[in-house]
């Protein structure tokens, strides 16, 4: 037997974690590797929505402070359940919002320039939304494109920590990061960014939507200012899930930028007072009413997490996307793909990067042999087994159905012009 199938094997039967894959619904035959876009429907995540609809029927409004999950305190609940993943305190966590709009927030909160201090510092490869919502908040502001600096990458893959901290120049009011890359998977130091910027008077947030639920975080012993994400890729919260942000607490004596009734104190709001009584914490940085049943299925999610703890997950996830390095190095690098992500485990996040001049014909490949990738142009394949649904035999299982469609070519059956979607 292959060498690397008997260990896929043999990691399976020892895998404290593998019955966590009967929690989800998993289509016969088909191995998901999408799990940093959408995570897939647990039972437990289906099971809270429909708690939650029943307390619906049951209670209507008073479903708002009666039955199996109150919802005026709910998106503080889940900011609890969701602390320890990001090693921050409760209070410091709220889940509420998109990940574009609580940037939006905290730019508006966090960014406060000065003639000389007025400049936001982020990389030319963080996530698209996150540097249109930068300019915007430039723009209204006064300032031009002049004032959003960009790293930039010497690889069109990673970033140069070193190159970061060099652009933390005293005109800089704020930087604005990626945990992880979302293209290569580059796990960045947090720790040592967050110390740079405040040895320097500037502060710090970044955005988690790709190392929350696969990579563990200590938030609040780094100091870090503040952060924002989704809750729909390794926490399988379900597609447009309720965002989350974090805030440490030396902030909460700031006002948030945009405020509404959901800001206020929770024991004050429905004295509906024309002058707001500030909620505490980060709970204070809510706007509107929350999204009940989207936010319903983190409370199965999240459960999942608190048996388990973070740690363990990232544990299992290292050696998965290790089994995947292995398993490319052994099978697949003569057919023309090379590694778009750092190899090192402290500086890989949970997905791997494969680079291949046909990526995109090879991704409607592998999704016509019944495995789910995440194609990034213009060259881009991008896998993550997840810590809770994906077997190490179900990695082997994607490899071998790759080199496959590599030995026949059957991906050259398949058009080159991209779909809306990838």
């Amino acid at each position: 037997m292959d060498e690397l199938k008997e260990r896929a094997i043999w990691l399976d039967q020892m895998d404290s974690l593998a019955s966590y894959r009967r929690e989800f619904y998993i289509h016969d035959q088909v191995i998901y590797l999408d799990g940093n876009s959408l995570g897939l429907l647990s039972k437990r995540a289906e099971t809270a929505v429909w708690d939650v609809m029943e307390m619906w029927k049951a209670y209507g409004i008073d479903g708002w402070n009666e039955g199996k999950h109150p919802w005026f305190y709910l998106s503080e609940k889940l900011g609890s359940m969701m602390a320890p993943i990001i090693g921050a305190k409760s209070e410091e966590v709220i889940v509420t919002g998109s990940t574009t709009i609580n940037l939006h927030q905290l730019l508006s909160t966090f960014y406060q320039p000065t003639p000389g201090k007025n400049k936001i510092l982020a990389d030319e490869l963080n996530f698209p939304s996150d540097l249109y919502a930068i300019s915007s908040h430039l723009q209204l502001r006064g300032y031009s494109e002049n004032n959003r600096i960009l790293v930039k990458s010497n690889d069109g893959l990673t970033i140069d920590e070193e190159e970061m901290i060099s652009q933390m120049a005293d005109d800089v009011a704020l930087v604005v990061l990626p945990s992880v890359l979302y293209r290569s998977g580059q796990l960045l130091n947090m720790q040592k960014l967050t110390e740079a910027a405040h040895q320097r008077g500037i502060l710090i947030g970044f955005d988690l939507a790709h190392s929350i639920g696969a990579v563990p975080h200590s938030l609040s012993e780094w100091n870090v200012d503040f952060a924002f994400w989704c809750n729909y890729k390794y926490l399988n919260g379900g597609p447009g899930a309720v965002a989350g942000l974090y805030i440490n607490e030396q902030h909460f004596d700031r006002n948030p930028g945009l405020v509404g009734w959901f800001s206020s104190n929770k024991e004050r709001q429905f004295d509906l007072a024309t002058t707001m009584n500030k909620g505490d914490g980060a709970g204070a940085y809510q706007v509107g009413t929350p999204h009940v049943l989207s936010v319903a299925p983190l409370i199965g999610s999240l459960s999942m997490y608190e048996e388990i703890g973070i740690e363990r997950i990232r544990e299992k996830s290292l050696k998965q996307t290790q089994l995947f390095i292995d398993l490319v190095n052994e099978k697949l690098l003569h057919y023309g793909f090379s590694f778009g992500n750092l190899l090192e485990d402290d500086k890989r996040g949970g997905h791997i990067s494969l680079i291949h001049q046909d990526a995109l014909r090879i991704a409607k490949a592998l999704k016509s042999h019944r495995v789910i990738p995440d194609f990034r142009p213009p060259h881009l394949i991008r896998m993550a087994p997840s810590p809770l649904y994906t077997s190490y035999e179900d990695i082997w299982t994607a490899v071998s159905r790759l080199q496959t469609i590599m030995v026949t070519k059957g991906y050259e059956t398949f058009s080159s012009v991209r779909e809306v979607i990838t």
